[in-house]
């Protein structure tokens, strides 16, 4: 057997040699044909025969009949002014000389790119006679290079172009002479040169820019057409975050993105996010995330692969995408690789991290304190001696007297993590690439023991990887190849950690310490101990990998039609996950209650363990997709003012989880969109889905939406109003569809389901297997369709100021739902489905950005965005004795919280008998238990005399939050840069409380008791505004009962990040070949603010027993070469 594999193992690597020597010769054979064709491609001759047509007629001409694409601002070019041109099969430089020889546009032709921008008169340039050479560099705002930006000297027509590594050479009249450095898509600037020799200039991009590309549903727009209610945030300000998850990133940056971060646990704490809130009260309310098109999740990419982030919110914008689109959309596109030289970019990362928050809790003196006071104020005996509270207190004997804050002991009071992000772009006009490998490390905050041999300290190692390639085959078509993934190991205690975390609130701190000072572990019968539980028992490793694919060909197909083109897609995807457990339990023994003679612990054994580990493994099937999809787009301008844009998609989606069945989905999809003298625009959407969830006759689905826009600001009475640099408005309406049912399909087919057999006999002593009828078939099921309205404006003031607002509605339809009224004797083994269920969503969202540029040295922008989205339940199926009453949660949001609505705390004058528990006439009978003064006392919301579940009514609202919002800003001042950013939310509430929550509940025998003890009420100060109401030492089921008394404000604002950076000189970096080099140091959730204060409120949980968010401090180095 050791033979065979040694045979196998040289066997293969003998034939990973041959592949990778085919494929080699494979792709030189193919860059040397596709070279041949590319030099053909550089030397395109062009035939025009157009007389006194403008300027932008013959641009989409040469466009038409070339690869060239042409760069200009409409204002500082006249693109109306008439022009003839009359060549006959000549180069490029041909065609724009006789174009513009008369003409007030000058011209730059960078590789396929024509650069048009305003000519300077040239009677000053016959003038010059003294020549004096100006270098410099030209930078984004990131600072990496801009190959291809204008830099000409004011007055003159004397200019240059930059190279790939943005540098550029000039020579100028006047030492003191000013440069105009201008770039499409970013704002113009004039450079003082004050006798410098060299410059080096950092170009703001230009927000109001109308020709930038928008990323919308299967393409890209250009923004001034974009009419539909589209978001969209830079890459890099979703790389401000030491977390794993990319959800984490989005609350408070998007405008209509409600998202939260329920769990910081490693490994488990993506965020819940939803686009304009949350529409219905069944399935799924998650949006589609689309990764280069294709449906996959975000919490395991990297920011560093990223190239554009969109959201799309109405029904305009994602109407395309049919059945899946119906709760909003995200996209993401992956970096790809330009013309230019190799460019490789470093950025590393070291992050020190803590617990956000913690619940506190009082020591074992102070605990049993509290139970004698309980016991004293009920007229019992107090249950604990003052001479135990005392050798606690002291610390005498530790093993005996113990003072655990099991919470401490099994959390680490900080922890780490690591980010590594390695990019490589670069390109030419044949062949672009770009690669980018991740690493992410994060140790978590769980205690280990450091005598183990084994850690069972969570840690997470994540490695991703993605190559995207761009091959011009011909030049009128296109090859891309995307391949990328990740791998993922955890490593952790083989528990849940929610499961520790209860564990050590439920464990009073006097009982026993986590270990005896002789080595052995002690734990009450038929409990736990916390500690052994996260340190003792072993380990869990878990490892997770995904394989991304993507293939697509791209034909230019203007031979046939002008404007006409076609994309070819392919993809599949591959995840699965394995894990190996390593586990044993220890021996456990009794608490001791005293020493022997000679000192030592009095100790029995209470349940013997195992002295070795064991081995087990698991493994699930993962999942697999594979998806297909073929597309015709159009895209012609008609004399100047008529631009006509086109798209017909077919795709489909094979996606296999290991179910009896592989899910799959088929649908077309269409748009058109006319643009007029870029003022007016209109737009047609539709998806047209098939499901298998629907019986024939109602298996397929037509969606579709439309849209109008107006730019107004293109309009003569607005273009001398120089304060408004934009204004557009839109409105759409739509329809998008659903067919999810929660986990049912093929519903309108009956199912056969298992009984547990038969018996019968005079002893049962026979026995059959049975069969009933499982889930009702419903031939009638149809789609669950959400009408959406939106109306929004776009302004731009001042070339520095962008504000956008929307307001929507939503109402979704024949939502899906298992019947509730059904009766008994319909003989229904479970309730059938039906399309029973109307829901209203609607709200506001505004987002405001400044950008403000003071001098060289100094700039600074503000942004701040807003979003509120409240729904209701218009209609559902609830039982009749709810209906109309104040339990009914119809006309209620979903999630709405119920309670009973407290009446403040019983007072000694609410009672006839105190000691009989007997109230006064008039105040309602409480049914959930004997009530005292001290106890919560409740409305009779009903009015029927008593309190009891039938007073339940809606208080508060939701758990989730209506409003989210965030804001900060960024600010430059020469080297160094300063941002802040503060995300919040609001109008969430939870009702706080559960199992031994109420200090002394548990008798002692179980449960942790708050800090915040002493805001009580007591007989000796009866206040009413205390946290904690009567207590006692077993559950009150009067008190703990929810209600409006433990509702709680859960809002907040969370300083997300603050950043200081510093970039290096360009006279330090360029020693070492750097373009750019930035070290930074961030903090992360390091400021929260809330009226809430016992443990984080953005946790899910009511008790504060959940793993926190986390809060971090880094130091980077961001370095490009």
């Amino acid at each position: 057997m050791k033979k065979h594999s040694q045979r196998w193992s040289a066997n293969r690597s003998i034939y990973l040699l041959n592949l990778k020597m085919s494929i080699t010769a494979v792709l030189l054979t193919l860059i040397s044909i596709f070279q041949v064709q590319a030099n053909s491609y550089s030397q395109n001759k062009i035939s025009l025969d157009l007389e006194q047509v403008s300027v932008i007629d013959v641009i989409h001409a040469i466009e038409s009949k070339s690869n060239y694409k042409f760069l200009f601002n409409r204002k500082d070019v006249n693109l109306e002014q008439k022009v003839t041109v009359l060549v006959n099969d000549k180069p490029i430089n041909h065609v724009l000389e006789k174009m513009f020889r008369n003409s007030t546009i000058d011209y730059e032709v960078l590789n396929n790119q024509i650069i048009l921008k305003k000519a300077v008169s040239d009677n000053l340039q016959s003038e010059k006679q003294n020549q004096y050479k100006i270098s410099g560099k030209i930078l984004d705002p990131t600072g990496q290079p801009l190959p291809g930006a204008n830099i000409i000297e004011k007055g003159t027509k004397t200019g240059a172009t930059s190279e790939f590594d943005g540098s550029f050479t000039l020579n100028v009249s006047d030492p003191n002479a000013i440069l105009i450095v201008s770039y499409i898509g970013f704002t113009t600037q004039e450079i003082p040169l004050e006798g410098k020799t060299s410059v080096s200039v950092k170009l703001e991009e230009n927000a109001a820019s109308l020709d930038e590309l928008v990323v919308v549903g299967y393409g890209k727009q250009k923004k001034y057409s974009v009419i539909s209610s589209v978001a969209t945030v830079e890459p890099e300000e979703l790389q401000t975050s030491s977390s794993r998850s990319l959800s984490n990133n989005l609350a408070g940056r998007l405008a209509g993105v409600i998202a939260v971060q329920r769990s910081g646990e490693t490994g488990y704490d993506n965020s819940q996010f939803w686009i304009r809130g949350i529409s219905s009260f069944a399935g799924n309310s998650a949006p589609l995330v689309l990764v280069d098109g294709i449906e996959r999740s975000l919490n395991n990419i990297d920011p560093a692969e990223i190239a554009t982030f969109s959201i799309l919110k109405d029904a305009a914008a994602s109407a395309v995408y049919g059945v899946r689109g119906a709760n909003g959309v995200i996209l993401i596109t992956t970096k790809r690789g330009k013309i230019a030289k190799p460019s490789f970019n470093a950025r590393y990362e070291h992050s020190l991290t803590q617990p956000v928050q913690l619940p506190e809790f009082v020591g074992a003196a102070e605990y049993l304190e509290i139970l004698n006071s309980i016991a004293r104020e009920e007229g019992t005996t107090e249950p604990y001696s003052q001479e135990r509270i005392d050798n606690i207190r002291s610390g005498v004997d530790p093993d005996l007297y113990p003072d655990v804050n099991w919470l401490d002991e099994i959390t680490k009071n900080n922890a780490s993590s690591d980010r590594l992000n390695l990019t490589v772009t670069g390109g030419t006009e044949l062949l672009r690439y770009a690669f980018v490998a991740s690493y992410y490390g994060e140790n978590g905050i769980i205690e280990t023991d450091p005598n183990q041999e084994w850690d069972s300290s969570p840690h997470l190692d994540r490695y991703n990887l993605r190559s995207n390639l761009d091959l011009n085959m011909t030049p009128t078509t296109l090859f891309r190849v995307s391949i990328g993934g990740f791998l993922q190991d955890l490593r952790r205690a083989p528990q849940s950690v929610d499961d520790l975390f209860n564990l050590a609130f439920e464990t009073p701190p006097y009982q026993h310490p986590t270990q005896y000072s002789s080595g052995e572990i002690p734990v009450q019968p038929e409990r736990s101990n916390p500690w052994a539980l996260a340190t003792q028992t072993g380990y869990e490793r878990q490892s997770a990998s995904k394989l991304e694919s993507l293939f697509s060909v791209e034909q230019d197909l203007d031979f046939l039609i002008q404007g006409l083109s076609t994309t070819f897609k392919f993809s599949f995807d591959r995840y699965n996950a394995n894990s190996v457990t390593r586990r044993k339990d220890p021996d456990y023994f009794n608490p001791s209650t005293g020493r022997l003679d000679d000192g030592s612990l009095d100790l029995t054994i209470y349940r013997y363990g195992q002295d070795f580990l064991g081995y087990e493994t698991g493994s699930e099937w993962g999942n697999k997709a594979v998806y297909l999809e073929g597309r015709v787009e159009y895209s012609h301008n008609f004399k100047g003012d008529h631009q006509v844009d086109g798209l017909f998609l077919y795709n489909q989606r094979n996606y296999d989880n290991g179910d009896r069945l592989p899910y799959r989905n088929q649908g077309f999809a269409g748009r058109t969109s006319y643009s007029y003298k870029r003022k007016y625009i209109a737009e047609f959407n539709f998806g047209y889905n098939g499901s298998e969830n629907f019986a024939k006759g109602k298996r397929y689905g037509f969606f579709p939406s439309v849209a109008a826009g107006w730019i107004v600001s293109e309009e003569d009475f607005i273009k001398d109003i120089k304060a408004i640099s934009n204004l557009k408005l839109r409105a759409s309406y739509g329809l998008v569809g659903n067919d999810q049912l929660g986990g049912r399909r093929f519903p309108y087919i009956t199912t056969i389901g298992d009984t547990n057999g038969y018996t019968w006999g005079v002893n049962n002593d026979y026995q059959r297997a049975g069969r009933w009828e499982g889930d009702y078939g419903v031939p009638n099921l149809t789609w669950e369709t959400v009408a959406k309205a939106n109306i929004g404006v776009n302004l731009g003031l001042w070339e520095s100021i962008n504000i956008t607002a929307d307001i929507f509605k939503e109402q979704r339809s024949d939502i899906f739902m298992q019947r509730r009224t059904v009766p008994g004797s319909s003989g229904f083994i479970n309730n059938p489905w039906a399309n029973y269920g109307k829901v209203k969503n609607q709200g506001f969202e505004v987002s405001l950005d400044i950008n403000k540029r003071f001098s060289d040295d100094f700039s600074i922008r503000g942004w701040g965005n807003f979003s509120y989205a409240h729904n209701e339940i218009l209609e559902q199926d609830e039982p009749v004795a709810v209906i109309g009453t104040n339990r009914s949660s119809t006309g209620q949001s979903v999630g709405q919280i119920f309670g009973l609505v407290d009446d403040g705390l019983f007072t000694n004058e609410d009672f006839t008998d105190i000691d009989n528990g007997i109230l006064n006439d008039g105040i309602p009978n409480h049914t959930f238990g004997p009530v005292r003064p001290g106890d919560i006392k409740y409305k009779d919301i009903n009015g029927d005399g008593r309190i009891d579940d039938l007073d339940n009514t809606p208080i508060g609202g939701t758990y989730t939050p209506e409003i989210v919002y965030g804001f900060g800003f960024n600010m430059q001042y020469k080297s160094f840069d300063l941002g802040l950013f503060f995300q919040g939310n609001a109008k969430t509430y939870r009702i706080i409380g559960g199992q031994y929550f109420i200090p002394g509940t548990g008798a002692g025998a179980l449960g942790n008791i708050y800090s915040n003890v002493n805001d009580r009420w007591m007989a000796d100060n009866p206040r009413q505004d205390v946290f904690w109401p009567r207590l006692s030492n077993q559950t009150n089921a009067n008190n703990a009962a929810a209600s409006t008394w433990w509702l709680r404000n859960m809002s907040m604002l969370r300083l997300k990040n603050a950043e200081v950076g510093y970039t290096f000189p360009k006279s330090l970096t360029e020693k070492i070949s750097s373009n750019n080099a930035r070290l930074y140091l961030r903090g992360n959730n390091i400021l929260t603010f809330s009226s809430f204060d016992l443990w984080d409120p953005e946790i899910d949980t009511s008790t504060g027993f959940r793993y926190p968010p986390i809060e971090s401090i880094a130091l980077g180095l961001d370095i490009s070469f």
